[in-house]
């Protein structure tokens, strides 16, 4: 089960910082990816990590903005973050952390069978 925190409501330009943590397992050798679905559109990739190299990947949209990063403070390995910088108002939407085993960066929806219920981020206009 994986599940996401650090959604809300900022002002553009602002940032966030997202958290997809796995409950029983570790994120190791896994690939942990972001995406996110704005309301009457399909869900879209933002980043992917993997998680034993720390190997990234961005949709060009977030790139240079958000950045996907291993977070072991709590030495468990088992919490991925997304940090999300000079947030625009089409950022708004609900982001979802998803995780599969594997050792290359995806970017498509399907490749990935462990998602979380995602969290609202919005980004007034």
């Amino acid at each position: 089960q994986l599940v996401e925190s650090g959604g809300g409501l900022v002002q553009a330009g602002g940032s966030l910082r997202l958290s997809c943590a796995a409950s029983g397992r570790t994120f190791r050798n896994f690939i942990v990816g972001w995406f996110r679905q704005a309301p009457e559109k399909e869900r879209e990739f933002v980043a992917t990590i993997r998680y034993n190299t720390g190997a990234t990947g961005y949709a060009d949209s977030v790139k240079g903005r958000f950045t996907i990063s291993r977070d072991n403070a709590n030495n468990n390995n088992n919490t991925v973050d997304l940090q999300m910088n000079s947030l625009k108002p089409e950022d708004t939407a609900v982001y979802y952390c998803a995780a599969q085993i594997g050792t290359q960066l995806r970017t498509a929806p399907g490749e990935y069978w462990l998602w979380g219920q995602g969290t609202q981020v919005t980004v007034p206009s």
